[in-house]
């Protein structure tokens, strides 16, 4: 009964350690998520690129997520190979940092930490303030797994049953070792893994040596998260993790059989078993940095073990290819899904022209520009497409909820449709004006700019995700980016106002195409959302009329039609 209940309160406790690492980690990605792939990307220099990943590590809580963004960037050729490892390696720092700082005695802040996290995630309206209370009770909650972790090994710490176990992961540390790896591979977060061991041996449950090689193991563990959550990627984007692996892998072998054959524990040891256990983690991770000039080196021999598949396609654009199948008509079921798919293609050529627009609006390239309007009309063909393929199923034989899914889909297809029109006919000719007339946008007003139009790539990413995956709770989430990108626009629409009336000449000149472009932006993101509409409908989260809250909601407010979400639905 003892081992059991012993069994149950160190799941919880490691359940808890990983909720919290990962609900940390999901508040910073919707607070500044947009933001990461200008920050990721801006720095091709190896020191500032490893300082980036160190800091991103640090605020992801997990050197692998920023291993995850880096293969993204990589494989869309944003971020060069060297760049890439040189992030990784600084993640991999940063990771190691902040075990440091989680395992100081903090113990005293967890009511505070639980009181402001949940004024803020509670009663909090604005986005980014909930999410700075997700981010703080991500942390109170990661204090007191520990603290749980602690109170659950006490018990067990003088038994026969723990020395025993750890007197053999200490004589044995390859078994040691695979233990810590399996176990950062399973809890995919090698943090958790860490600080596990650190309060393991911050107890005396375990001998630091024992540690040692869990947290070696771990380093190793992690390092291969990044290559399997991968592996379906371009070879371009796979070769930065395996990089990661063969450098922190090699490195993690090297050092256990170092600080298990010769005394060199000792040059990191203190008085305290679990600080030296960080010292070494830590140590480990900087010794890596010193790889950062020759991570160039590494990119030909990796290009030979995943070389560059040849795409007999390269030269025809997807926006080409048709996913509608018309031997599927007979089956409204198969019918359905490939129509799905076409409107999830649609919405990726939308995505494609709108991504370069901000770029294009600071550095205006003819044709580029030429290209993602020609790109309009595979638009059009394929709202064209959509509307026969739904005309030529057979009505007789679908369901009333299939009829209306396909109207649904429809629907949202022509809001693609109207949203490509205001890049094609809107942005990009506004570009080019700001180009013609030599317009410059005010520091503040480009910033903003482009801070607008990074949460609407981000909220194009998040209607892909509805669109597939009809989840209402995501469907939430999408209507509640589009209140935030219209609490955005007019927050920038006032600040350039505002500096209007001050007298900034760039402000003023700039004034008309600034103002069209917040507009343009907010009116393409409005059409993207609209995808959540018959979803929050159908689940009962938003109302039949807005008459019925006549009294509480003005009407002039633009975020009236939002409003008709149900109160805690």
């Amino acid at each position: 009964m003892l081992i059991l209940s012993f069994v149950v309160q160190l799941m919880g406790a490691t359940m808890l350690l990983l909720y919290a690492v990962r609900m940390v980690r999901t508040g910073i990605e919707r607070a500044f998520g947009p933001s990461f792939r200008r920050v990721v990307t801006a720095n091709t220099n190896p020191l500032r690129a490893a300082s980036t990943g160190l800091v991103m590590a640090i605020i992801l809580q997990s050197s692998a997520a920023v291993a995850l963004l880096v293969a993204g960037f990589a494989g869309t050729g944003a971020l060069g190979f060297a760049a890439g490892l040189s992030v990784v390696l600084g993640a991999d720092l940063g990771s190691a940092l902040l075990i440091q700082v989680l395992s100081f005695d903090l113990e005293w802040l967890v009511p505070v930490l639980l009181a402001l996290g949940g004024g803020f995630f509670i009663k909090s309206d604005q986005r980014r303030l909930k999410q700075a209370g997700r981010i703080i009770l991500g942390i109170a909650f990661i204090l007191i797994s520990l603290r749980f972790l602690r109170e659950t090994m006490d018990p067990i710490r003088d038994s026969a049953f723990l020395p025993s176990i750890a007197s053999f992961l200490a004589n044995d540390f390859v078994t040691a070792f695979v233990i810590g790896a399996l176990l950062a591979w399973f809890m995919h977060s090698s943090v958790a893994v860490i600080l596990m061991c650190v309060t393991l041996v911050d107890i005396g449950a375990i001998p630091v040596i024992a540690g040692v090689s869990l947290v070696l193991g771990a380093n190793l563990g992690s390092a291969l998260i990044p290559i399997w959550l991968t592996r379906s990627l371009s070879p371009t984007a796979r070769r930065v993790p395996f990089a990661n692996f063969l450098l922190r892998g090699t490195g993690a072998i090297l050092m256990l059989v170092l600080v298990n054959r010769l005394p060199a524990l000792s040059f990191l040891g203190t008085a305290q078993a679990a600080q030296t256990l960080i010292n070494m983690h830590v140590a480990f991770n900087c010794l890596l940095l010193l790889a950062l000039p020759f991570t160039r080196f590494l990119e030909p021999p990796l290009l030979r073990f995943l070389p560059d598949v040849p795409d007999e396609d390269a030269d025809r654009p997807p926006e080409f290819v048709s996913v509608l199948d018309d031997a599927a008509l007979s089956t409204p079921a198969l019918a359905l899904a490939n129509l799905k798919r076409e409107v999830l293609r649609m919405e990726q050529v939308l995505a494609s022209m709108a991504a370069p627009v901000m770029d294009l609006m600071l550095r205006y390239d003819k044709q580029r520009a030429g290209t993602l309007i020609a790109r309009d009309r595979f638009v059009n063909e394929a709202l064209d497409e959509i509307r026969r393929y739904v005309a030529a199923m057979p009505q007789d034989e679908m369901s009333k909820a299939d009829q209306k899914a396909a109207r649904e889909l429809t629907e949202y297809a022509i809001a693609l449709e109207t949203g490509g029109d205001l890049v094609a006919k809107v942005l990009l000719p506004l570009a080019k004006r700001r180009d013609a007339e030599g317009i410059v946008f005010s520091k503040s007003g480009k910033e903003e700019l482009t801070q607008l139009h990074e949460r609407l790539m981000s909220n194009i990413g998040l209607a892909s995700n509805v669109l597939i995956s009809d989840d209402i709770e995501t469907a939430r989430l999408l209507l509640e980016e589009k209140n935030e990108m219209t609490r955005a626009e007019r927050s920038s629409r006032k600040k350039h106002l505002k500096r209007l009336a001050s007298g900034s000449q760039k402000s003023f000149e700039s004034s008309d195409v600034h103002l069209e472009v917040l507009r343009a932006i907010r009116e393409v993101n409005s059409h993207v959302a609209s995808v959540c509409y018959p979803i929050l409908y159908r689940g009962g989260q938003l109302l039949d009329t807005r008459l019925i809250e006549a009294l509480d909601v003005d009407m002039t407010d633009e975020d009236a039609p939002e409003k008709r979400i149900k109160a805690g639905g």
